[in-house]
Protein backbone atom coordinates (compact mmCIF):
# COMPACT_ATOMS: atom_id res chain seq x y z
CA UNK A 1 0.00 0.00 0.00
CA UNK A 2 1.40 3.41 -0.97
CA UNK A 3 2.28 5.59 1.98
CA UNK A 4 2.63 9.38 1.95
CA UNK A 5 3.70 10.82 5.29
CA UNK A 6 1.71 13.95 6.06
CA UNK A 7 -0.48 13.29 2.99
CA UNK A 8 1.69 15.68 0.95
CA UNK A 9 0.39 15.82 -2.62
CA UNK A 10 -2.63 13.60 -1.89
CA UNK A 11 -5.91 14.95 -3.31
CA UNK A 12 -8.65 14.65 -0.68
CA UNK A 13 -11.52 16.43 -2.42
CA UNK A 14 -12.66 18.33 -5.49
CA UNK A 15 -13.45 21.97 -4.75
CA UNK A 16 -14.52 25.09 -6.61
CA UNK A 17 -13.82 27.37 -3.65
CA UNK A 18 -10.17 28.25 -4.22
CA UNK A 19 -7.01 27.46 -6.15
CA UNK A 20 -3.56 27.71 -4.57
CA UNK A 21 -0.75 27.40 -7.13
CA UNK A 22 2.59 28.04 -5.49
CA UNK A 23 4.63 27.58 -8.65
CA UNK A 24 2.71 30.23 -10.58
CA UNK A 25 2.03 32.43 -7.54
CA UNK A 26 -1.75 32.15 -8.01
CA UNK A 27 -4.49 32.41 -5.42
CA UNK A 28 -8.02 32.28 -6.83
CA UNK A 29 -11.31 32.58 -4.96
CA UNK A 30 -14.31 31.27 -6.93
CA UNK A 31 -12.87 32.39 -10.28
CA UNK A 32 -11.50 35.75 -9.04
CA UNK A 33 -7.92 36.71 -8.22
CA UNK A 34 -7.82 36.97 -4.43
CA UNK A 35 -5.48 39.97 -4.63
CA UNK A 36 -8.03 41.88 -6.75
CA UNK A 37 -10.80 41.05 -4.29
CA UNK A 38 -8.69 42.32 -1.38
CA UNK A 39 -7.97 45.63 -3.09
CA UNK A 40 -11.33 46.31 -4.74
CA UNK A 41 -13.99 44.79 -2.49
CA UNK A 42 -15.18 44.89 1.12
CA UNK A 43 -15.03 42.04 3.62
CA UNK A 44 -18.77 41.32 3.44
CA UNK A 45 -18.76 41.02 -0.36
CA UNK A 46 -15.92 38.48 -0.42
CA UNK A 47 -17.41 36.48 2.45
CA UNK A 48 -20.65 36.29 0.45
CA UNK A 49 -18.70 35.16 -2.62
CA UNK A 50 -16.95 32.31 -0.82
CA UNK A 51 -20.13 30.96 0.74
CA UNK A 52 -22.46 31.52 -2.23
CA UNK A 53 -20.23 31.18 -5.29
CA UNK A 54 -21.01 34.61 -6.77
CA UNK A 55 -20.36 38.20 -5.83
CA UNK A 56 -23.48 39.83 -4.36
CA UNK A 57 -25.52 42.52 -6.03
CA UNK A 58 -26.37 45.58 -3.93
CA UNK A 59 -29.52 44.09 -2.41
CA UNK A 60 -27.82 40.78 -1.61
CA UNK A 61 -24.86 42.58 -0.03
CA UNK A 62 -27.13 44.72 2.12
CA UNK A 63 -29.06 41.66 3.32
CA UNK A 64 -25.89 39.66 3.99
CA UNK A 65 -24.38 42.58 5.92
CA UNK A 66 -27.60 42.96 7.90
CA UNK A 67 -27.56 39.25 8.76
CA UNK A 68 -23.94 39.47 9.93
CA UNK A 69 -24.67 42.57 12.01
CA UNK A 70 -27.68 40.98 13.68
CA UNK A 71 -25.68 37.85 14.57
CA UNK A 72 -22.86 39.56 16.50
CA UNK A 73 -24.39 39.44 19.98
CA UNK A 74 -23.23 36.79 22.44
CA UNK A 75 -25.84 34.62 24.17
CA UNK A 76 -25.89 35.15 27.94
CA UNK A 77 -24.84 31.53 28.53
CA UNK A 78 -21.77 32.07 26.36
CA UNK A 79 -20.88 35.26 28.25
CA UNK A 80 -21.05 33.30 31.52
CA UNK A 81 -18.72 30.67 30.06
CA UNK A 82 -16.23 33.32 28.93
CA UNK A 83 -16.36 34.85 32.40
CA UNK A 84 -15.48 31.62 34.23
CA UNK A 85 -12.86 30.11 31.93
CA UNK A 86 -9.53 30.42 33.82
CA UNK A 87 -7.65 33.59 32.88
CA UNK A 88 -4.50 31.62 32.12
CA UNK A 89 -6.15 29.74 29.25
CA UNK A 90 -4.78 31.10 25.94
CA UNK A 91 -7.39 32.84 23.83
CA UNK A 92 -7.26 30.21 21.06
CA UNK A 93 -8.30 27.59 23.59
CA UNK A 94 -11.08 29.92 24.70
CA UNK A 95 -12.28 30.26 21.10
CA UNK A 96 -12.25 26.51 20.61
CA UNK A 97 -14.28 25.98 23.79
CA UNK A 98 -16.74 28.80 23.05
CA UNK A 99 -17.49 27.63 19.52
CA UNK A 100 -17.92 24.03 20.69
CA UNK A 101 -20.52 25.29 23.17
CA UNK A 102 -22.68 26.46 20.27
CA UNK A 103 -23.25 22.85 19.21
CA UNK A 104 -26.98 22.13 19.25
CA UNK A 105 -29.71 24.68 18.62
CA UNK A 106 -29.31 25.82 15.02
CA UNK A 107 -26.03 23.91 14.80
CA UNK A 108 -27.20 20.50 13.69
CA UNK A 109 -26.44 18.46 10.57
CA UNK A 110 -26.48 19.46 7.77
CA UNK A 111 -24.54 22.75 7.87
CA UNK A 112 -26.36 25.81 6.53
CA UNK A 113 -25.50 29.31 5.41
CA UNK A 114 -27.36 30.61 8.45
CA UNK A 115 -24.93 28.67 10.66
CA UNK A 116 -21.96 30.03 8.68
CA UNK A 117 -23.15 33.61 9.15
CA UNK A 118 -23.67 33.10 12.88
CA UNK A 119 -20.17 31.74 13.50
CA UNK A 120 -18.52 34.30 11.23
CA UNK A 121 -20.31 37.15 13.01
CA UNK A 122 -19.79 35.92 16.56
CA UNK A 123 -16.08 35.04 16.46
CA UNK A 124 -14.80 38.65 16.58
CA UNK A 125 -17.20 39.40 19.45
CA UNK A 126 -15.85 36.43 21.43
CA UNK A 127 -12.27 37.59 20.80
CA UNK A 128 -12.96 41.19 21.86
CA UNK A 129 -15.08 40.17 24.89
CA UNK A 130 -12.45 37.78 26.23
CA UNK A 131 -9.52 40.13 25.53
CA UNK A 132 -11.07 43.08 27.34
CA UNK A 133 -12.30 40.96 30.24
CA UNK A 134 -8.87 39.36 30.64
CA UNK A 135 -7.23 42.78 30.78
CA UNK A 136 -9.66 44.29 33.28
CA UNK A 137 -11.38 46.49 30.71
CA UNK A 138 -15.12 47.04 30.35
CA UNK A 139 -16.70 45.01 27.56
CA UNK A 140 -17.66 46.96 24.43
CA UNK A 141 -20.91 45.90 22.79
CA UNK A 142 -21.07 45.64 18.97
CA UNK A 143 -21.95 48.83 17.10
CA UNK A 144 -24.65 48.01 14.50
CA UNK A 145 -23.79 50.86 12.14
CA UNK A 146 -20.19 49.68 11.70
CA UNK A 147 -19.11 47.12 9.13
CA UNK A 148 -17.57 43.81 10.16
CA UNK A 149 -13.93 44.95 10.19
CA UNK A 150 -14.51 48.37 11.75
CA UNK A 151 -16.74 46.86 14.43
CA UNK A 152 -14.04 44.35 15.40
CA UNK A 153 -11.53 47.15 15.95
CA UNK A 154 -14.14 49.19 17.81
CA UNK A 155 -14.99 46.32 20.18
CA UNK A 156 -11.28 45.85 20.94
CA UNK A 157 -10.47 49.50 21.64
CA UNK A 158 -13.75 51.32 22.35
CA UNK A 159 -12.73 53.92 19.77
CA UNK A 160 -13.87 54.45 16.19
CA UNK A 161 -10.99 53.18 14.03
CA UNK A 162 -9.17 55.17 11.38
CA UNK A 163 -10.41 54.47 7.84
CA UNK A 164 -6.85 53.56 6.78
CA UNK A 165 -6.67 50.92 9.50
CA UNK A 166 -10.08 49.51 8.56
CA UNK A 167 -9.05 49.24 4.89
CA UNK A 168 -5.74 47.57 5.70
CA UNK A 169 -7.15 45.10 8.20
CA UNK A 170 -10.08 44.37 5.88
CA UNK A 171 -7.67 43.46 3.08
CA UNK A 172 -5.77 41.19 5.45
CA UNK A 173 -8.98 39.47 6.57
CA UNK A 174 -10.02 38.89 2.95
CA UNK A 175 -6.66 37.34 2.09
CA UNK A 176 -6.80 35.18 5.21
CA UNK A 177 -10.27 33.83 4.47
CA UNK A 178 -9.23 30.85 2.37
CA UNK A 179 -6.13 28.93 1.33
CA UNK A 180 -7.04 25.53 -0.05
CA UNK A 181 -6.89 22.22 1.82
CA UNK A 182 -4.66 23.42 4.65
CA UNK A 183 -4.43 21.59 7.98
CA UNK A 184 -7.30 23.37 9.72
CA UNK A 185 -9.61 23.17 6.70
CA UNK A 186 -8.90 19.46 6.36
CA UNK A 187 -9.55 18.95 10.07
CA UNK A 188 -12.93 20.68 9.78
CA UNK A 189 -13.94 18.59 6.75
CA UNK A 190 -12.93 15.36 8.48
CA UNK A 191 -15.12 16.15 11.49
CA UNK A 192 -18.07 17.22 9.34
CA UNK A 193 -17.74 14.09 7.20
CA UNK A 194 -18.95 12.07 10.20
CA UNK A 195 -22.18 14.13 10.03
CA UNK A 196 -21.14 16.05 13.10
CA UNK A 197 -22.30 19.68 13.24
CA UNK A 198 -20.67 22.84 11.90
CA UNK A 199 -19.81 24.22 15.37
CA UNK A 200 -17.91 21.03 16.23
CA UNK A 201 -16.11 21.10 12.88
CA UNK A 202 -15.08 24.75 13.33
CA UNK A 203 -13.93 23.97 16.87
CA UNK A 204 -11.70 21.24 15.45
CA UNK A 205 -10.33 23.66 12.86
CA UNK A 206 -9.46 26.13 15.63
CA UNK A 207 -7.64 23.31 17.42
CA UNK A 208 -5.48 22.85 14.32
CA UNK A 209 -5.01 26.61 13.92
CA UNK A 210 -3.60 26.80 17.47
CA UNK A 211 -0.49 24.92 16.40
CA UNK A 212 2.54 27.13 15.71
CA UNK A 213 3.23 25.30 12.43
CA UNK A 214 -0.11 26.53 11.07
CA UNK A 215 -1.44 29.66 12.75
CA UNK A 216 1.79 31.09 14.06
CA UNK A 217 1.84 34.87 14.54
CA UNK A 218 4.24 37.16 12.63
CA UNK A 219 5.81 38.40 15.86
CA UNK A 220 9.37 37.98 14.53
CA UNK A 221 8.58 40.32 11.62
CA UNK A 222 7.31 42.95 14.03
CA UNK A 223 10.47 42.52 16.11
CA UNK A 224 12.51 43.12 12.94
CA UNK A 225 10.56 46.26 12.02
CA UNK A 226 10.91 47.53 15.59
CA UNK A 227 14.66 46.88 15.48
CA UNK A 228 15.03 48.74 12.17
CA UNK A 229 12.91 51.59 13.48
CA UNK A 230 13.39 54.10 10.65
CA UNK A 231 13.97 54.23 6.90
CA UNK A 232 17.59 55.37 7.17
CA UNK A 233 18.46 52.35 9.32
CA UNK A 234 16.87 49.81 6.95
CA UNK A 235 19.77 49.16 4.56
CA UNK A 236 22.59 48.94 7.13
CA UNK A 237 20.46 46.75 9.42
CA UNK A 238 19.48 44.35 6.62
CA UNK A 239 23.03 44.21 5.21
CA UNK A 240 24.44 43.38 8.62
CA UNK A 241 21.81 40.70 9.15
CA UNK A 242 22.47 39.06 5.77
CA UNK A 243 26.23 39.16 6.24
CA UNK A 244 25.79 37.31 9.56
CA UNK A 245 23.83 34.66 7.65
CA UNK A 246 20.62 35.39 9.51
CA UNK A 247 17.26 34.57 7.99
CA UNK A 248 15.32 37.68 7.02
CA UNK A 249 11.91 37.26 8.62
CA UNK A 250 8.86 37.72 6.38
CA UNK A 251 10.61 36.75 3.15
CA UNK A 252 10.24 33.48 1.24
CA UNK A 253 7.38 30.97 1.52
CA UNK A 254 7.04 27.19 1.72
CA UNK A 255 4.31 27.03 -0.92
CA UNK A 256 4.88 30.08 -3.13
CA UNK A 257 8.08 29.74 -5.17
CA UNK A 258 7.52 33.14 -6.73
CA UNK A 259 5.74 36.24 -5.41
CA UNK A 260 3.08 35.55 -2.77
CA UNK A 261 -0.14 36.99 -4.27
CA UNK A 262 -1.44 37.83 -0.79
CA UNK A 263 1.65 39.88 -0.11
CA UNK A 264 1.28 41.57 -3.49
CA UNK A 265 -2.23 42.69 -2.57
CA UNK A 266 -1.26 43.86 0.90
CA UNK A 267 1.69 45.75 -0.57
CA UNK A 268 -0.68 47.59 -2.90
CA UNK A 269 -3.01 48.45 -0.02
CA UNK A 270 -0.12 49.44 2.23
CA UNK A 271 1.46 51.65 -0.44
CA UNK A 272 -1.88 53.38 -1.05
CA UNK A 273 -2.18 54.07 2.68
CA UNK A 274 1.48 54.83 3.37
CA UNK A 275 0.88 58.55 3.78
CA UNK A 276 -1.67 57.83 6.51
CA UNK A 277 0.50 55.84 8.91
CA UNK A 278 4.25 55.85 9.68
CA UNK A 279 4.34 52.05 10.04
CA UNK A 280 2.99 51.60 6.54
CA UNK A 281 5.69 54.03 5.31
CA UNK A 282 8.41 52.01 7.05
CA UNK A 283 7.09 48.63 5.88
CA UNK A 284 7.01 49.68 2.21
CA UNK A 285 10.57 51.01 2.42
CA UNK A 286 11.92 47.95 4.26
CA UNK A 287 10.28 45.58 1.78
CA UNK A 288 11.79 47.31 -1.25
CA UNK A 289 15.21 47.50 0.39
CA UNK A 290 15.13 43.86 1.50
CA UNK A 291 14.14 42.51 -1.95
CA UNK A 292 16.99 44.48 -3.55
CA UNK A 293 19.55 43.24 -1.01
CA UNK A 294 18.31 39.64 -1.10
CA UNK A 295 18.86 39.64 -4.88
CA UNK A 296 22.39 40.93 -4.23
CA UNK A 297 23.30 38.50 -1.43
CA UNK A 298 21.31 35.45 -2.60
CA UNK A 299 21.25 35.65 -6.43
CA UNK A 300 18.92 33.21 -8.13
CA UNK A 301 16.86 32.50 -4.98
CA UNK A 302 13.95 34.79 -5.98
CA UNK A 303 13.04 35.71 -2.40
CA UNK A 304 10.11 38.07 -1.98
CA UNK A 305 8.02 39.36 0.91
CA UNK A 306 5.38 36.89 2.07
CA UNK A 307 1.98 37.63 3.54
CA UNK A 308 3.37 37.62 7.08
CA UNK A 309 5.58 40.63 6.31
CA UNK A 310 2.73 42.93 5.39
CA UNK A 311 0.40 41.35 7.94
CA UNK A 312 2.93 42.31 10.58
CA UNK A 313 3.04 45.90 9.36
CA UNK A 314 -0.76 46.08 9.54
CA UNK A 315 -0.89 44.53 13.01
CA UNK A 316 1.79 46.96 14.18
CA UNK A 317 -0.01 49.96 12.67
CA UNK A 318 -3.33 49.13 14.33
CA UNK A 319 -1.51 48.31 17.59
CA UNK A 320 -3.05 44.84 17.78
CA UNK A 321 -1.66 42.94 20.79
CA UNK A 322 0.48 39.96 19.81
CA UNK A 323 -1.80 37.50 21.60
CA UNK A 324 -4.59 38.50 19.19
CA UNK A 325 -2.68 37.81 15.95
CA UNK A 326 -3.68 34.16 15.59
CA UNK A 327 -7.26 34.76 16.83
CA UNK A 328 -7.62 37.52 14.22
CA UNK A 329 -6.31 35.16 11.54
CA UNK A 330 -8.91 32.67 12.80
CA UNK A 331 -11.67 35.28 12.48
CA UNK A 332 -10.66 35.60 8.82
CA UNK A 333 -10.26 31.89 8.03
CA UNK A 334 -13.66 30.95 9.49
CA UNK A 335 -15.22 32.10 6.20
CA UNK A 336 -13.21 29.59 4.20
CA UNK A 337 -13.87 26.83 6.72
CA UNK A 338 -17.60 27.50 6.45
CA UNK A 339 -17.50 27.39 2.65
CA UNK A 340 -15.66 24.07 2.75
CA UNK A 341 -18.14 22.61 5.22
CA UNK A 342 -21.08 23.59 3.04
CA UNK A 343 -19.28 22.00 0.08
CA UNK A 344 -18.39 18.84 2.04
CA UNK A 345 -22.03 18.29 3.02
CA UNK A 346 -23.15 18.39 -0.63
CA UNK A 347 -21.13 15.29 -1.58
CA UNK A 348 -20.35 13.88 1.83
CA UNK A 349 -18.33 10.75 2.34
CA UNK A 350 -16.58 10.03 5.62
CA UNK A 351 -12.79 10.43 5.52
CA UNK A 352 -11.22 7.09 6.38
CA UNK A 353 -7.55 6.84 5.36
CA UNK A 354 -5.49 3.76 6.11
CA UNK A 355 -2.35 3.38 8.19
CA UNK A 356 0.59 0.99 7.94
CA UNK A 357 1.18 -1.11 11.05
CA UNK A 358 4.86 -1.09 12.04
CA UNK A 359 4.63 -2.80 15.44
CA UNK A 360 5.48 -6.37 16.43
CA UNK A 361 3.20 -9.34 15.76
CA UNK A 362 2.12 -11.70 18.53
CA UNK A 363 4.52 -14.56 19.23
Amino acid sequence: MAKVTGLDGIVAADTDISLVDGTQGHLVYRGFWAKDLAVQYEYEEVAYLLCNGVLPDQAQNQQFTKNLTESRQLPEALKRLLDIIPREMPIMGVLQTAIAMLSGGIFIWPPTKEQAIRITAILPTIIAYRYRMQNGLSVIEPKPELGHTANFLYMLTGELPKPAHVKALGAYLILGMEHGMNASTFASRVVLSTQSDMASAISAAIGAMKGPLHGGAPTEVIAMLDAIGSKEHAEPWIRESLERGDRLMGFGHRIYKTKDPRAEALREVTEALSGNDPWFDLAVHVEKTAVRLLAEYKPGRHLYANVEFFAASIMRAIALPTELFTPTFTAARVVGWSAHLLEQAEVNRIFRPQSVYTGPMPG
